[in-house]
Formats: structure tokens, C-alpha cells, sequence
């Protein structure tokens, strides 16, 4: 048999297997697009509805939460000698200032929240206490922006809730979380304070927190927001703390009103 021959009946045989790779290529892009445009928005793919309105439960911490403290009284927050030395510069006279509500310390305020869908992929958080907005994103601008008293807030659903809630060192009876949790990451933040007396955290802090939704069978439901602040220069170690809301029926109470700005 000559090369001739051989060459011109192995011919069709090449060109189908070259169309067999072809159809594969196009199936595999077309599985793409077909994943792609069938991919879930956050809003749509969300574990939990955090959505409506609640007000703070202070069962923990009364004293440090439903009034200023007195300048110096930094117990059981571990400030580093820095940090202490800017608490006790505190003035009195600045008390009601937005540094109290930024996010570092804005969910220990005695407020209320609104939360609503800013669109498919920003949860935006807000508080009648200091009329602050907090946008928990779930895409990442290309320019995170000036540092700010919010910062920058990534947010992503995870379906194994957040750690056990704590209470005194103790677990609380609570039900597990419906769903799975929010897992907020926030960074680019200005200066604040953890506490309305002034104890501060600096612009080098971060801060992560999970927002856990929880029903319970007399048809009470909670949301408790488990926050962890580190800061490399006014906090010897972590700073854990979780606060608490009921849900409120409706926004009939609803009462933004502004904190002192920074002067």
C-alpha cells in the first residue's frame, strides 16, 4: 500500500477527530456560560434573612453600654500602654462624639437597626443611634477609598454559623443559626472608639464578625453579631464581644438621631 493511499484514507478519520475536540471545546464554554448565567446573586443565595428591623437587648455590660463611663475606666478591654495613654487623655467634653460610632464600636450602642438589600450584592446596616450606615459588600470595590469611620466591610454567606454563642464564658441556650451565617471582614477604618469614654482603636485595626440569625419556638427572633477587633497599637490581644437584637415587627419606633461630628 503506498503513503498515498495510506495518507488519504487516514484523512476523515483526523478530521473527525478534530471535530470531536471542537464539540468539546464548545460544550466545556457553553457549561461556562451556562454556570455563569445561572450563578446566584448574595441577595438570592442568602442562608439568612437579616433583612427588617431590630433593637438592642443589653443584657451584658449595662453599665458600660447604657451611659458614658467615667474617663479611665477601660476594665476588660486589653489596651496596650498606647492605648491606655489615649483613654485617659480622654475629654469628657467630646462625649456624643461619631467617634463612639464607628465600626469598631457601633453595634454595642443601646440602638436599633435597619437592614435592607442595597441592590443584589450590598447588605447595608443601619442605626438610628448616631444615624450611621454600614454597607457590607460582597464584591470588593477596585479602590477600597479613603479610611473612614465604617471602613471597608466584605461580606460572604458560610453555611456552618458562626462560632457558639457566649455569654460570661458560658454557652447560651440559644438554637442553632437557620441556614448559615454572614462572615463580615472590615478594614480601611479611621480612628474610633470602642467606648463612648474614648477608649480608642486606631486606623491600623480590623475587625471580624458574624451575623447569626436564631428563632426560638415562642416565634422570638434574634440576631447576635459575635465581633472580633484586632489592633496591633492600642490592644495587647483580641477584643471578643457579641451583642444581641430582637426583631422588631415594624419601623413605628424607628428614631435616627445624629451624633456630635469630629472636630
Amino acid at each position: 500500500m503506498s503513503t498515498r493511499h495510506s495518507t488519504r484514507r487516514a484523512t476523515p478519520w483526523l478530521a473527525l477527530a478534530a471535530a470531536a475536540v471542537l464539540c468539546a471545546s464548545a460544550d466545556r464554554v457553553l457549561s461556562a456560560q451556562a454556570a455563569q448565567d445561572t450563578a446566584q446573586t448574595p441577595r438570592a443565595a442568602a442562608l439568612a434573612d437579616l433583612t427588617g428591623y431590630w433593637v438592642s437587648v443589653v443584657t451584658e455590660e449595662w453599665l458600660w453600654r447604657m451611659r458614658t463611663p467615667p474617663k479611665g475606666d477601660y476594665i476588660s478591654v486589653p489596651l496596650s500602654e498606647a492605648g491606655r495613654e489615649v483613654a485617659d487623655a480622654w475629654d469628657p467634653a467630646t462625649d456624643g462624639s461619631c467617634k463612639a460610632y464607628g465600626a469598631g464600636g457601633l453595634m454595642r450602642m443601646p440602638t436599633r437597626l435597619r437592614i435592607t438589600w442595597e441592590g443584589d450584592d450590598v447588605l447595608k446596616v443601619e442605626t438610628d443611634a448616631g444615624a450611621q450606615t454600614r454597607r457590607l459588600r460582597f464584591e470588593a470595590p477596585a479602590q477600597p477609598g479613603p479610611q473612614s469611620l465604617q471602613g471597608l466591610s466584605l461580606a460572604a454567606w458560610e453555611p456552618n454559623g458562626g462560632p457558639p454563642v457566649m455569654r460570661g464564658g458560658a454557652r447560651i441556650g440559644a438554637p442553632a443559626p437557620e441556614g448559615g451565617t454572614l462572615k463580615v471582614v472590615t478594614s480601611n477604618l479611621s480612628e474610633g472608639w470602642l467606648r463612648k469614654n474614648g477608649v480608642a482603636y486606631s486606623d491600623s485595626t480590623t475587625m471580624l464578625e458574624y451575623f447569626d440569625r436564631v428563632s426560638f419556638p415562642n416565634g422570638d427572633d434574634f440576631l447576635i453579631v459575635s465581633s472580633v477587633v484586632q489592633d496591633p497599637r492600642y490592644l495587647l490581644s483580641e477584643y471578643t464581644t457579641s451583642y444581641h437584637f430582637k426583631r422588631e415587627a415594624d419601623g413605628s419606633k424607628w428614631a435616627p438621631a445624629a451624633c456630635r461630628p469630629i472636630e
